[in-house]
């Protein structure tokens, strides 16, 4: 997984700069520990390789493996403290006033998400997805199958749940749900999140649950398209072929400049993750050429409208 590569135009030539960036962040991020992991290895890698320290040697002084500096620096582990504190001084950061800030912020990225209670239901990789989308400002999604995550109804999103996890007791049905549905507070509220979805004609055809589940998920739909920050745009099974041909696909961006785009694509049992300038580029402008090819937000309210009459 590759999430921590930030943007060094963006940030001070000296490379000392950093712990205003992480106040920074600590303003913004509350309850978003995966966020503050990927920002404190990230200043971690700078120092370490403006210093021209081998992950090798990294990992000697705090008694770990290169690869273990890896994974630091990528925030895909957890933090101790006391190694936080030994890679600094060995990066030769000792001024108390630099350390504070990033000894403060390992502290912090090691709490829990507001998501811990509901870990026995989410494998790794998807928890570093809602850390990521409990941090962003924007997100730009695709999907070609199912109704995004953050715009299911209840109904819908226990359909959806039910599909994956069929077996399941009921109890635990539930919990899933009550998990998807406590992710849509981010649409709500001060500094709300900015959620601007494609989906495929199909999403809204298939009668996923049945008809009155897809009753209320669309009037879900044309009640979240009154909100000011979600935008919802259908793409038409007459508009043939179209950009996104591999599949769904989001984009996360950071109120944080440094932290770089996120693309996001789920999988079976696992995800993908890229975060380097050109990969995400380029899926910003297929997501451009989707916008584009798609209807108009009016036109696929108006579409909305007139498929909830149907039913």
């Amino acid at each position: 997984m590759q999430i921590a590569s930030a943007r060094a135009d963006d940030l001070g030539a000296d490379g000392v700069s950093a712990p205003s960036a992480e106040g920074r962040v600590l303003g913004f991020t509350p309850g978003s520990p995966t966020v503050l992991r990927i920002l404190l290895g990230t200043q971690l890698r700078r120092l370490r390789t403006e210093k021209g320290i081998s992950r090798d040697d990294a990992g000697y002084a705090i008694r770990a493996s290169h690869a273990k500096i890896s994974r630091l620096e990528l925030g895909q582990v957890s933090f101790k403290e006391r190694d936080v504190a030994d890679l600094l001084t060995l990066y030769g950061v000792t001024d108390e006033a630099e350390r504070a800030p990033l000894l403060g912020l390992a502290r912090q990225a090691n709490a829990p998400g507001w998501w811990h209670k509901y870990g026995d239901l989410l494998p790794s990789w998807f928890e570093v997805y809602i850390g990521l989308e409990g941090a962003a400002s924007v997100i730009r999604t695709y999907e070609n199958q199912f109704v995004p995550g953050l715009l299911q109804a209840p109904g819908y999103a226990r359909a959806v749940i039910r599909l994956a996890h069929e077996a399941a007791p009921e109890e635990e049905i539930e919990r899933r749900v009550r998990l998807r549905t406590t992710r849509q507070r981010r649409l709500e509220g001060e500094g709300a999140l900015t959620l601007w979805a494609v989906i495929d004609e199909a999403v809204v055809r298939r009668a996923l649950g049945g008809p009155e589940v897809m009753r209320e998920q669309i009037d879900h739909l044309l009640e979240m398209t009154a909100l000011r920050n979600v935008t919802v745009q259908v793409m038409p099974f007459d508009r043939g072929g179209h950009a996104a041909a591999g599949g769904p696909f989001s984009i996360l961006r950071f109120p944080e400049r440094d932290l770089p785009d996120v693309v996001y694509m789920e999988q079976l049992t696992s995800a993908l993750y890229l975060d380097k300038p050109a990969e995400s580029e380029n899926y910003t402008r297929v997501m451009d050429r989707l916008s584009i090819q798609a209807e108009s937000p009016a036109r696929s309210r108006r579409f909305l409208e007139e498929l909830r009459a149907s039913l």
